[in-house]
């Protein structure tokens, strides 16, 4: 029901690639997470409307999210074609683009929204590096940097979540078709 990001928008995939190794993120930049699609926890299937605003210009995608102990699928169509399409394992983010998306769009950063929003706090907890920590209320996500905040997650809805990116000034809306949302869906 939520997740990626701007990065989401322009969505990831061009080439296949090895995840690097998680580097120690500066606090101008978010921490890399790399979590295992089994640590999710669950199964998903979902099907959203994405809407991105940055630098004052606002744009929508559709996604599809697929999700399952094995790997993590993501594809994202605008106007009717594939903008993107992103598969993690766990070991390797593969990633196809079409050349219209804007360059900025990184699969890896698409990756860490989407983990960011989903995973289960204590799965994100561990993965972070020294000084960041996660703070999860159930409706609300804030990911700090020795207690500054980076990144936040609020639910609007049941259907509804909003991202804010503060290091890389971008907010996402995802909207998910109700028949979409799974009964399983974990509290923060």
């Amino acid at each position: 029901m939520f997740r990626l990001s701007f990065c989401l928008c322009v969505l990831l995939v061009g080439c296949a690639t090895q995840a690097p190794p998680a580097p120690v993120a500066a606090a101008d930049t978010l921490p890399p997470l790399r979590l295992s699609p089994a640590s999710l926890g669950r199964s998903l299937s979902l099907q959203q409307r994405l809407t991105f605003l940055a630098d004052g210009r606002q744009r929508s995608v559709e996604a599809l999210l697929e999700a399952d102990p094995q790997q993590v699928q993501l594809l994202v169509l605008a106007m009717g074609q594939t903008g993107s399409r992103l598969r993690w394992d766990g070991q390797t983010l593969q990633e196809q683009r079409a050349a219209w998306l804007p360059p900025q769009v990184q699969g890896a950063r698409v990756l860490d929204d989407l983990q960011l929003s989903l995973w289960p706090a204590p799965a994100i907890q561990a993965a972070l590096p020294a000084g960041w920590q996660l703070q999860a209320d159930g409706d609300h996500r804030v990911l700090s940097h020795d207690g500054q905040p980076r990144w936040t997650m609020q639910r609007l809805a049941a259907d509804t979540i909003r991202l804010d990116n503060l290091v890389q000034g971008y907010q996402l809306t995802i909207e998910t078709a109700a028949e979409a949302v799974p009964s399983d869906v974990p509290a923060q």
